[in-house]
């Protein structure tokens, strides 16, 4: 069993969000406090609408992640919310890789549901890469046993 989700997935979807919010709502405390709302108003629009966009973007990117990932060989071992679910890899359908987007992530679509749904995302371990453009052997190496997992099922 090898973990092959991200250890930074506590602070992507804890600490970060945590420190987004509350650095916005401190400014605007305090800038109601220094008497600013009165004076320039529009010193309030700019950070609800960074919190709201931030709201939408860590729904969207961040917070559907999963917590961990193990790789069991013919299935994967994903935690969530203090929950298990076992997904064999004959039952996944397709695997995307998404790199250029911070946090990296690995969306799985399966053929039947899960516990988490017909869809898992996870934040793979990266490491350092001198080239950007550089593939996720996480993806590549699950996109292989996905296919070989999937033509045996089909058999």
């Amino acid at each position: 069993m090898t973990k092959i989700s991200s250890g930074l997935t506590f602070f992507n979807k804890k600490v970060f969000p945590a420190l987004w919010f509350g650095f916005l709502a401190f400014f605007l405390v305090t800038a109601t406090l220094a008497g600013i709302v009165e004076k320039a108003p529009v010193s309030v629009v700019i950070p609800v609408f960074m919190a709201v966009i931030g709201f939408f973007v860590m729904k969207k990117l961040v917070w559907n992640l999963a917590d961990e990932v193990y790789d069991c060989g013919d299935f994967l071992l994903v935690r969530n919310r203090g929950e298990e679910d076992r997904v064999p890899l004959s039952n996944v359908m397709n695997v995307n890789a998404s790199t250029y987007v911070n946090p990296p992530r690995i969306t799985l679509k399966l053929v039947t549901p899960g516990r988490f749904g017909n869809e898992v995302a996870f934040s793979p371990i990266a490491g350092f890469r001198l080239n950007p453009f550089a593939k996720n052997k996480i993806a590549e190496d699950l996109i292989v046993r996905v296919d070989r997992a999937r033509s045996k099922r089909t058999v």
